[in-house]
């Protein structure tokens, strides 16, 4: 079965242009600038939590603390 010319350039554009958009999505999705924000907002977020929050006090405190011994002693 014998296809026209016309179809098949036109197939083949179609799919040129499929294609340049998948590049372009992989190529935002990506990015390594995409990645460090993501990886910035996930750590704000934890550290917006109150068990969190209070915990990495409570051992800032504490290892202070032993600092401050330690160097009085």
């Amino acid at each position: 079965m014998a296809r026209d010319p016309d179809t098949i350039q036109r197939e083949i554009e179609q799919a040129r242009d499929a294609l340049a958009a998948t590049l372009d999505e992989l190529g935002t999705r990506a990015n390594p600038q995409r990645f460090v924000e993501s990886g910035k907002e996930s750590v704000r977020a934890k550290l917006d939590e109150p068990k969190i929050r209070y915990s990495l006090i409570a051992v800032a405190v504490l290892v202070g603390f032993a600092l401050l011994r330690k160097l009085f002693r």
